[in-house]
């Protein structure tokens, strides 16, 4: 079962194509864009390839967490002529994202002695009413590289205490993950996402959702 104050999403390409790894890290920026509309934080860490991640873990708090996966989880489509390979006849590419169930265990716990701190001008959720000082907090964990970006307190301290919480929500997420790629043969989830039935499809470059669907 999930904790309750977050929930956890793998966005993956299975075994697709280059341009699928395209496609995820499109799919991870529109997500960043939402979750700051919403007022909700979100956590990446992306397994990043030659053309994008091939895969990624992204942990959400804030209180329409439910709502924000509930539109994500399912087949995505893009629809985007290769820009990988001159005259490709394929367009049409597909990532899965999937709600990470908590397995048993977790990740090695997030020690504050493994994390480096930095502090920055908070910038991101909550519109006019976001905080405008330096107690916003990016929190680097040395050794897996997982990062994270507090702001919404307006302590400094408070932020990084929830940093930390977030590094480990974030570590127990890509613990998760691992268990279930190794458990899911990636070719089979490859031509599941393709014969699924898009719930987001996005266009061309700009990666444009296309709603006439919804």
């Amino acid at each position: 079962m999930q904790k309750a104050d977050h929930l956890s999403l793998l966005v993956t390409a299975g075994d697709g194509p280059a341009e699928c790894n395209q496609a995820v890290g499109h799919i991870l920026d529109r997500m960043q864009d939402e979750a700051e509309m919403f007022g909700l934080s979100l956590s990446v860490h992306r397994a990043e390839g030659k053309h994008g991640p091939r895969s990624a873990v992204a942990v959400v708090h804030g209180p329409g967490r439910q709502a924000f996966a509930t539109s994500w989880v399912g087949t995505i489509q893009w629809r985007m002529q290769s820009q990988l390979r001159q005259h490709h006849k394929r367009a049409n590419w597909f990532v899965g994202v999937f709600t990470l169930a908590q397995h048993p265990g977790r990740a090695a716990d997030i020690r504050p002695a493994d994390v480096t701190f930095s502090t920055l001008r908070a910038g991101g959720p909550g519109g006019q009413h976001q905080n405008t000082t330096d107690s916003a907090v990016r929190a680097v964990h040395k050794s897996s590289g997982l990062r994270v970006v507090v702001r919404e307190a307006r302590s400094q301290h408070r932020n990084k205490a929830l940093a930390l919480e977030r590094l480990q929500s974030l570590a127990d997420a890509q613990q998760s993950a691992d268990q279930e790629m190794r458990k899911n043969d990636q070719n089979k989830l490859h031509h599941a996402l393709e014969r699924g039935n898009p719930v987001r499809r996005f266009v061309g470059e700009r990666f444009k959702e296309d709603v006439r669907d919804r």
